[in-house]
């Protein structure tokens, strides 16, 4: 888990391009020859002389052989196949189709004969990239690449195929290890340090665009830090380099050959290359893979709050000097941070002894921090500063804390209307584009033949009223349609959002 138009690669495939036909193919190669030739035999002459003038020196060209000659080996393509698969999207973090940020960016997988439709009985089939670290076959790629998948290939860049198994997958920054027996030592590649790369130094991608194999392009950082809003954890590089679908858990490389990122994403409102890339930075690619190799998941911490940025109307609202730290907008029950004073309407301003300038840095200081660590928290509220020690604890997945929101009740609105819901994190926020504050719950699952599957609600819906009354928790809105339920109407009213577009829709309750 994003294109103006969303695309499924199903067409684009390298033997398509043999239905050129053999003349036409053969004209264009006689102009490109005829163009180039005549490009480089004049600039394989120099200019006549002027005398009296100054020399005039070509400036020379980079070349970037030496270097891809040396890293290609390295480079592996990564083929998945998913048998009894419904369609898949892969869009930030698993976002279904038509989620709002699909219309702006993409994660460049290439599917070829990914099935249509429903669920049910289909081979999915799909192509990736990714990078050996290791000479005993540890090799880096996207998570989303192997999700779901129940057979995975990796081909060497020498021909040979090997098959490989997952040893760890990070949904949240989208990186997953393989491991594959060869039998013999493998050439790899070293991650660096990416804050080494400079805004405007060259790059150069290496991977599978399209099926094609090994292939190299080249382009300049373009920009760093970037937020896709993909995940609670965006510092993209983004670059100008050509990559397309089939990229995806490719290396980037510095001019030297070291591995500054993975690249991930692009921005395209075609579903091809338009120069702006995204990679994730080498920095997060080493402690992630480190941990998934020793653990085989990403352990982070977590405070169990609802946070948003501080607007500049909200810092004049409060008091306050500007607009840095993050405003507390719910605490969660049963998290870390309920039984401490910290409150809704709170402003925190300092974490472990560390400044909280942007939105996003408190998120990434806790989850870097270990679970069990006392920290103190400095923060502002009713214009008096405050500060709170909370012991970090460790960040449920995703599903625990839908289980955990809904237990119970949310057994039996699975019953009546065939929803999973969860709580709207501000992670989900991100990915969905919406703002900081909104409320409602998400959509997790949809049981298929379910009422609520019949009247058109799918996955990634939000709700954001039940029955007439706001609903902000899965708990509050498992309240509502019981209670709908208990004046024996035969249907609920929910007021939903789908593909950014809000709408009223009744479901009858199950039999």
């Amino acid at each position: 888990m994003y294109t103006a138009a969303p695309h499924r690669t199903h067409a684009t495939r390298p033997r398509l391009t043999a239905n050129l036909t053999r003349g036409a193919m053969a004209t264009a190669v006689a102009l490109a020859l005829a163009i180039g030739g005549g490009v480089a035999a004049q600039s394989a002459m120099p200019p006549a002389a002027t005398p009296g003038a100054a020399a005039v020196v070509a400036p020379a060209m980079p070349s970037f052989a030496d270097v891809a000659e040396r890293v290609s080996p390295a480079v592996v393509n990564v083929t998945v196949v998913a048998e009894g698969a419904p369609e898949q999207s892969f869009g930030p973090q698993g976002l279904p189709d038509g989620a709002p940020m699909e219309e702006f960016f993409k994660r460049f997988f290439e599917q070829p004969g990914m099935p249509h439709g429903r669920p049910g009985g289909h081979r999915a089939e799909g192509a990736g990239s990714g990078f050996i670290i290791d000479p005993t076959g540890l090799v880096v790629t996207n998570n989303h690449v192997v999700d779901g998948a129940n057979e995975i290939t990796v081909t060497l860049n020498d021909g040979s195929k090997h098959k490989a198994k997952v040893l760890g997958r990070d949904e949240k920054t989208d990186l997953a290890l393989l491991k594959i027996e060869a039998g013999h030592p493998l050439p790899a590649v070293d991650l660096t340090e990416s804050k080494s790369a400079r805004v405007g130094d060259w790059v150069l991608a290496v991977g599978n665009p399209f099926g094609l194999g090994g292939t190299v392009t080249a382009g300049i950082v373009s920009a760093r830090g970037r937020d896709i809003h993909a995940g609670p954890y965006d510092d993209y590089i983004q670059i100008d380099a050509p990559i397309n679908r089939g990229n995806s858990g490719g290396p980037l490389f510095d001019a030297y050959g070291r591995v500054i990122g993975v690249n991930t994403a692009i921005y395209s409102p075609t579903g091809g290359s338009v120069g702006i890339g995204f990679a994730i930075p080498a920095e997060t690619v080493k402690s992630v893979v480190a941990e998934l190799r020793a653990e085989g998941r990403v352990e982070r911490g977590w405070l169990g709050l609802q946070i948003q940025p501080v607007t500049e109307d909200m810092a004049a609202a409060m008091g306050l000097n500007g607009t840095a730290g993050v405003l507390v907008a719910d605490v969660l029950p049963d998290g870390p941070a309920a039984g401490t004073n910290i409150k809704a309407g709170d402003v925190i301003l300092k974490a472990g002894g560390q400044t909280i300038k942007d939105y996003k840095d408190l998120p990434k200081l806790i989850a870097a921090t270990k679970a069990g660590t006392e920290i103190a928290v400095e923060l502002v509220r009713s214009g008096q500063p405050e500060t709170v020690k909370v012991k970090v604890g460790t960040m449920p997945s995703d599903e625990s804390l839908a289980k955990d929101e809904g237990q119970g009740a949310g057994d039996q609105a699975k019953a009546q209307l065939g929803l999973r819901l969860a709580p709207l994190t501000p992670e989900l926020r991100q990915q969905l584009g919406l703002a900081p504050g909104s409320r409602g719950v998400y959509v997790a699952q949809v049981q298929p033949g379910s009422p609520a599957d019949e009247a058109g609600i799918t996955a990634g819906c939000l709700i954001s009223m039940v029955g007439g009354a706001p609903v902000s928790t899965p708990t509050q809105a498992v309240e509502a349609i019981r209670a709908a339920a208990a004046t024996k109407r035969s249907a609920v009213m929910l007021r939903v959002e789908k593909d950014g577009r809000p709408m009223f829709i009744a479901i009858p309750f199950a039999a």
